[in-house]
């Protein structure tokens, strides 16, 4: 028999439940980001991602599911918007000593930043991954390759790495963060460490020799 939750548990979900129903109000918000905070506080409510129907993410946003479908073709599309969001944080504005860092030090950064954005959500995010590599969605494979290549070049971006695009350094440093980041994710998804702490010290093991 599982054991019940302590009252602090309860109260800190019924908190966020209630944090993630503001959030996800139209009129604070663009209708996009709406949309994708409603479908995961849904996802939260039932636990798994794949119980999110977006005609339910509707009817919590008061409004018809054709408005949904002016935004998002699909679930899948949704948890796409949900990673573009990490994707920004990772590109987003650096302090002004950023280029004095070593390079190693500036791509841990951007790959942190990448895994806090998400961090709120950690097993829905991973639960996301999963269902875009389950073997009947095969359909979601090749964009997901593409998506995959689209971030590691946004990293090399946002770490302001010196190898030019297409040039022998530059593959190279895309294989290996390739690599590297997908590795790291595993350890994120089931990372459950105060502040992430067990992936933030795989990153950092695994990027110091390159310095």
């Amino acid at each position: 028999m599982q054991p019940e939750p302590d009252i602090t548990d309860r109260r800190s979900r019924r908190d966020d439940a209630e944090d993630a129903r503001e959030a996800e109000a139209p009129g604070t918000q663009d209708l996009p980001a709406c949309i994708v905070n409603a479908a995961i506080a849904i996802g939260e409510e039932r636990g798994r991602w794949s119980a999110v129907r977006l005609h339910d993410v509707a009817g919590r946003l008061g409004v018809p599911t054709s408005q949904v479908l002016d935004h998002f073709r699909d679930l899948d599309s949704v948890a796409d918007a949900w990673f573009m969001r990490a994707l920004k944080a990772m590109v987003s504005q650096k302090p002004p000593e950023f280029l004095e860092l070593p390079e190693w030090r500036r791509i841990e950064l951007c790959f942190n930043a990448w895994f806090d954005a998400l961090a709120p959500h950690r097993r829905m995010t991973a639960q996301m991954l999963r269902g875009k590599l389950h073997l009947p969605h095969l359909h979601h494979w090749v964009p997901m390759i593409f998506n995959l290549s689209r971030t590691i070049q946004w990293l090399r971006e946002a770490a302001q790495l010196s190898g030019e695009y297409e040039t022998d350094k530059a593959k190279r440093e895309e294989v290996g963060l390739t690599a590297l980041f997908l590795a790291a994710l595993i350890v994120w998804t089931r990372d459950d460490s105060a502040g992430q702490e067990r992936t933030r010290l795989f990153l950092r093991r695994e990027l110091r020799p390159l310095a």
